[in-house]
């Protein structure tokens, strides 16, 4: 009995764990500018206030003006956020931009049904990867804790509203990375409007069976790499390298799996404004960035080259102003029908059965 006493009340010691801005752990050793907490000069803050202030009149009380702004100066609103969305109103415009508040207007409680009333063969899938999400966030770290169990709620919630789609491992990427910006329900219709296509073209291809739209767009990159940087194509070709060996789960997750996090929200940024051309834009300019690096580099030290870019590379007022030089939505148009065209009814159910087969991407 004693000791369940000293058990019971005693103050058990928490380590202090140190997070960056984003609120991931920080490596001790890391020097990264990846959100390490900066002392801002009075200047930069008041740039910083500034800025949002543009942003709230552009938005309106709960995104009331938004529709208005948009219509009128959508060359102002694209430069805006390309700059980069401000992070304390950036689930508010992520859902403005994508077309996902409105679907939640007009399902109203469908969410709820979803999670409480009914099941999922995926299920346990879910459960097993919950703790391989953003790990390094304390907001996913507690086992069964209040991430976990929304990132459940959302995956399954998912599998269940759309069950040709299911669930896929790099479905809980997007959908944790909504969750740090937004609530459950929010997150859910995000999903949705991304997947089924409210605002740019429906995504749910990545992660049918045999993730028919990965082996697309795997396809038109690796025509885009040739003709944008052709040293670079033909040194790949040399080394048998093909985009399936380290550029799917850029496609899969939209960079939210191994990119330092506050790039990835400038990427999701311009993705949910622009659509998945951003993501083609940002992997050749990275392409692009290592040129001289990348075609001396033999097989092994290619791949691992590809999957680990240095940390200059990564700076997104470096490598983001890179990416919007590069055109590329006219020759994606014109891949894309080559693509369905020398693939025929591959392209969109036989396909499914052919890319299964075909050597599979990284894993996640």
């Amino acid at each position: 009995m004693e000791k369940q006493k000293v058990d019971e009340y005693e103050p058990v010691p928490v380590p202090a764990v140190r997070v960056d801005r984003f609120g991931f752990v920080k490596q001790e050793l890391s020097n990264s500018p990846d959100g390490l907490a900066k002392t801002r000069s009075a200047f930069e803050y008041e740039r910083e206030e500034r800025r949002i202030r543009k942003w709230r009149k552009m938005i309106g009380v709960g995104g009331s003006d938004w529709k208005h702004y948009v219509r009128r100066k959508p060359h102002v609103v694209k430069r805006r956020i390309r700059k980069g969305i401000p992070d304390c109103l950036r689930g508010l415009v992520w859902q403005l931009i994508s077309g996902s508040r409105d679907l939640l207007l007009m399902n109203p409680g469908v969410y709820e049904q979803l999670v409480i009333y009914e099941t999922s063969a995926s299920e346990l899938d879910i459960i097993r990867d919950i703790s391989r999400t953003f790990p390094s966030h304390v907001f996913f770290q507690q086992r069964h804790g209040p991430g976990q169990r929304s990132l459940y709620n959302v995956l399954k919630a998912y599998s269940v509203y759309d069950r040709d789609v299911g669930y896929v491992q790099g479905m809980g990427f997007v959908a944790g990375l909504l969750l740090l910006y937004m609530s459950e329900e929010d997150a859910f219709w995000l999903l949705v409007a991304l997947l089924k296509g409210a605002v740019h073209a429906p995504m749910e291809g990545l992660y049918l069976v045999g993730l028919p739209l990965v082996q697309q767009y795997l396809s038109q990159f690796e025509s885009l790499v040739r003709e944008h940087l052709p040293k670079v194509g033909e040194h790949f070709t040399q080394e048998m390298i093909n985009p399936s060996m380290y550029a799917s789960q850029w496609f899969i997750t939209v960079f939210s799996y191994s990119f330092p996090f506050h790039l990835a929200l400038r990427i999701w940024d311009v993705f949910l404004h622009e659509g998945v051309k951003i993501v083609f834009k940002v992997g050749l300019a990275l392409l692009k960035y290592c040129h001289d690096e990348l075609v001396k580099l033999p097989f092994e030290k290619l791949i691992h080259a590809l999957r680990n870019f240095p940390e200059d590379a990564m700076n997104p007022d470096t490598l983001l102003p890179m990416a919007y030089s590069i055109k590329v939505s006219k020759r994606l148009e014109e891949l894309k029908l080559e693509y369905a065209k020398k693939n025929g009814k591959q392209a969109e159910s036989g396909g499914r059965v052919k890319a299964a087969k075909e050597q599979p991407p990284e894993t996640l």
